[in-house]
């Protein structure tokens, strides 16, 4: 059964349970001997569920023996009955289970109520079973906690699986589940994706119910990273309300992944967005789905933006630091107990201290240079129906390639003691300037709200996969899917698998 598992998805998965060629028990005690024997090598899974996972699935198995649940049911609610499934351990509580977040702060932290995609997800029959890593509070695009330590990317164990969704993306690539909960409010699902060699959609602006009131500026939403396309889409039907609707039916999202998909008109961008510049593999990963693109029948046409990244970059770091004062600083209200400086990496800590010096004062014009590159991008997708760009600047970097140094650390440590407004400007241009060399390609479509994914169409010299972007207009998530999908015909990736797999499976 374990080669049956690893060549199925998460829909292929769960007909094997309906069919009763599988049951849930048996698919939940491989999910669990494959975690058992991949994650010693790449960290992925911070807290395990055993028991409980183990005797839902013998109930489910129970009750679907006795007739409680028919085996013809298509709907899509319980189309996904007895699969294992992972939850990213930040922003989507799951009642009785600690949600560390990656701090220490947290780590004692057990939620009362389940967040709504959880609740959505358990009602369409998947069975959680553990949770993934992620960086601290969300806050790099790279998944190497204090706390639990690094996670690594299976493709390359010296290399990271991205952030925040490390863990999911991993646990992915791995093959310990076909599919995992993410969340994206920066890049947290196609970064990921993108360093795995997996599909990733980050939904429009308000699609998926949240657990908490939303940030600022909205930049984050929830769904997943896959191995297939209908995964994903199947998933989004699930969080985003049509589950009462039957399996793929027309005005679904699974149904949009099976239609054709008709030549677009493709705005073909090679700009860096907030990186200086991209990495010759990441240019050859950006031609090379253009050339697919345009043999599939799309127009390829090249177009600048046209929009101040210097006034992107400004905008989405003040949101971005305003959100961790809030988890940082104002923890308390979270968690009950008052935050302390020695709980927190002192990167989270010195962004939330840019946060409260200098995010709050900026968030007024922050807000209204969020709504200009709205506008600017809407705009555009009048004339286009998709933006193909870079996911990242760069491959996957090493392990500790974005720590703060020794003396970068000193220079935080003395700003968080004496929050003058010059020094905290300055570590913010730093810090920033570190991180959007790799990763700053995915920020521009959660200020927008727009829908955007990331294919895994390339792999470089050196077997690391390298994703590519696609974004929509608002609500344009079917059209996304159906292309895909349309790519995913045509340059298969569901059965490239890493060397860790080969090894362990």
């Amino acid at each position: 059964m374990q080669s049956d598992y690893l060549a199925h998805d998460a829909i292929g998965l769960a007909e094997l349970v309906r069919t009763r060629q599988a049951s849930a028990r048996e698919l939940i005690d491989i999910a669990i001997s494959r975690t058992e024997a991949v994650n010693p090598a790449i960290n992925a899974i911070v807290l395990k569920d055993y028991d409980a996972a183990r005797h839902r699935a013998s109930r489910d198995d129970a009750n679907r023996t006795n007739g409680a649940q028919a085996p013809e049911s298509t709907s899509v609610q319980i189309a996904l009955a007895g699969v294992p499934f992972l939850i990213k351990d930040l922003g989507a509580p799951v009642a009785g289970l600690r949600m560390a977040m990656g701090s220490r702060h947290y780590r004692h932290f057990i939620p009362e109520q389940d967040a709504p995609v959880v609740a959505l997800a358990k009602a369409a029959g998947l069975n959680i079973f553990a949770k993934t890593s992620t960086s601290e509070l969300g806050q790099m695009p790279y998944t190497e906690p204090e706390l639990f330590g690094a996670c690594r990317n299976p493709w390359n164990l010296d290399h990271t699986p991205g952030g925040s969704s490390g863990g999911a993306a991993a646990a992915v690539a791995a093959g310990i589940v076909p599919l995992a909960h993410a969340s994206d409010g920066g890049g947290s699902i196609r970064i990921p994706a993108s360093c795995c060699g997996l599909f990733g959609l980050k939904p429009s602006r308000g699609r998926v119910p949240r657990a908490a009131p939303p940030g600022a500026g909205e930049l984050g939403i929830d769904l997943g990273i896959s191995r297939s396309v209908r995964d994903s889409a199947l998933l989004l039907d699930l969080l985003a309300g049509n589950a009462d609707r039957p399996l793929g039916a027309p005005g679904t999202f699974l149904g949009a992944s099976r239609e054709p998909c008709k030549p677009l008109n493709i705005a073909y961008v090679t700009d860096p967005m907030l990186a200086p510049a991209l990495s010759a593999d990441s240019r050859a990963a950006l031609e090379d789905a253009a050339q697919l693109a345009h043999s599939l029948g799309h127009n390829i046409e090249p177009v600048s933006l046209g929009i101040d990244f210097a006034a992107v970059r400004h905008a989405f770091l003040t949101l971005w630091s305003v959100t961790a004062e809030d988890l940082v600083l104002n923890a308390e209200r979270i968690s009950g107990h008052k935050p302390l400086r020695a709980e927190f990496e002192i990167s989270t800590w010195a962004m939330a201290h840019v946060g409260r010096k200098l995010g709050e004062r900026g968030l007024p014009g922050a807000l209204e240079e969020q709504r200009r590159i709205t506008e600017r991008l809407t705009d555009l997708l009048h004339r286009y129906d998709a933006i193909l760009c870079a996911t990242l600047a760069a491959p996957p970097i090493k392990i500790g390639e974005m720590q703060p140094t020794p003396a970068e650390r000193i220079q935080m440590r003395a700003v968080t003691a004496m929050p003058l407004e010059a020094l905290l400007k300055r570590l913010l241009q730093d810090a920033s300037n570190k991180a959007f060399a790799w990763a700053g390609c995915t920020e521009l479509f959660n200020l927008s709200g727009q829908p955007a994914m990331s294919v895994p169409l390339f792999w470089n010299a050196r077997g690391l996969p390298v994703g590519v972007q696609f974004a929509a207009r608002t609500g344009g998530e079917a059209t996304l899917l159906r292309l895909a999908a349309q790519l995913e015909a045509a340059r298969p990736w569901f059965d490239k698998r890493p060397p860790l797999i080969k090894a362990r499976s």
